[in-house]
């Protein structure tokens, strides 16, 4: 399996295979060879329907029945590769030869890849291109950049600050403690601290302990888990035990949550009804849901354990089995690749769940969650010691 971007006779192609056979696309216009001229570029593919776009000018190729899953196990190369060798030859029309020009802002499945000398794997004869201290993206939030003798400066939009434009005017002043995050209110013109694990209050400077988690609806705890490496990934597990009195939350998410082909078992609820969806690898099962549980939205006490064996799945609510099902009769796929990565409640600030969970769920968590077990662990998960913000004792009031 392949997917290549390269320029052929001075049009941009894309060319792609998932296992069966080679797709290729070619823009209808040349790129301007004049060295001073910045194209935008977007190429990629939904299962085996390809795109690609050049400067605003789209070419796609629909569907056909086939394979729907890029299998690569390579590193991503840009403007070359290590050896000659790596290059399919299926994956352009002539010989294989380096790309000789500039290349910036490239996005990976809604994440930049940083192109500096430190954060790439490795590479060589890279130069600087803007051959200035403003390189392209110096000056955040659409500030302007203006070369000066000792360096650069940056002329910022009204609404931020900094010698980057990188903080929020309304956060300038701000009296969150070191264990916080100011998140800026423009509405109001004003700001929040956002606490990180372990601690509370108004500016996050109360310490606090606790068993059970409260989340607030804009709180995330995000677990790391220390035996991954050692699990059995055919056969996974996780039980918790929650309360809420809404009828929509993302309860947890086992997996990394980076882009689409990312493994993950989540349960959460949907109009009230629990909801557990598992995605081992090529396809996203269909969201297991059991209409006779419209309870769980009570402000009560719930037990929840998810069983996978293989691609049998087996939910258990308050010890009663309510879901049980073989997502994947054929067994392509059988084991759960979740990356080590649990989250709780919620993603990282800014990350919102309907749009990370490509609205399989709506809204983060308000309520509780408390006895979280991994696998057949013997003891609970210590939530106290993951990542997270915004988390309150839950102990009160129990």
């Amino acid at each position: 399996d392949f997917l290549c971007i390269s320029l052929v006779n001075g049009f941009t192609q894309l060319r792609y295979n998932l296992g069966d056979r080679t797709v290729i696309l070619q823009t209808p216009q040349k790129v301007h060879a004049n060295g001073n001229t910045w194209h935008s570029l977007s190429a990629g593919r939904v299962g085996n329907e390809g795109y690609l776009e050049l400067d605003g000018i789209n070419v796609t190729r629909k569907a056909t029945p086939g394979m729907n899953a890029l299998d690569t196990h390579t590193d991503f190369f840009v403007g070359g590769v290590s050896s000659l060798n790596f290059v399919n030859p299926m994956a352009i029309e002539n010989e294989p030869t380096g790309f000789t020009g500039c290349i910036r802002e490239i996005i990976i499945n809604n994440r930049e890849l940083n192109l500096t000398v430190t954060d790439p794997k490795g590479g060589a004869n890279i130069g600087d291109c803007d051959g200035t201290d403003c390189g392209y993206t110096v000056c955040k939030n659409n500030g302007t950049c203006q070369v000066e003798n000792s360096g650069f400066s940056c002329s910022c939009p009204k609404e931020w600050t900094g010698t980057m434009c990188e903080q929020s005017i309304h956060c300038s002043q701000n009296m969150c403690g070191s264990h916080a995050l100011c998140i800026p209110q423009p509405s109001s013109l004003s700001y929040t601290c956002a606490c990180a694990l372990g601690w509370t209050g108004k500016y996050c400077d109360n310490k606090i302990k606790f068993y059970i988690a409260k989340f607030v609806g804009n709180s995330y705890i995000k677990y790391t888990d220390p035996f991954y490496g050692k699990r059995d990934l055919q056969y996974s597990r996780l039980s918790l035990n929650f309360t809420t009195n809404q009828t929509e939350g993302l309860i947890a998410w086992m997996g990394k949550s980076e882009d689409e082909d990312n493994d993950f078992l989540a349960i959460g609820l949907a109009n009230g009804t629990l909801k557990v969806v598992i995605n081992l690898g090529e396809r996203i099962s269909v969201p297991l849901m059991h209409s006779k549980y419209f309870t769980c939205s009570d402000g009560r006490w719930h037990f929840i354990t998810v069983v996978q064996n293989q691609t049998c799945i087996k939910v258990y609510l308050d010890e009663e089995l309510i879901l049980f099902e073989d997502i994947d009769p054929q067994r392509r796929y059988t084991a759960l690749n979740y990356g080590g990565i649990c989250y709780f409640g919620g993603f990282e600030i800014g990350r919102k769940v309907n749009i990370v969970t490509t609205g399989l769920f709506q809204k983060e968590l308000i309520g509780k969650i408390k006895d979280v077990v991994l696998f057949q662990d013997s003891k609970k998960i210590q939530l106290m010691k993951a990542e997270g913000y915004n988390i309150h004792d839950g102990n009160s009031g129990n």
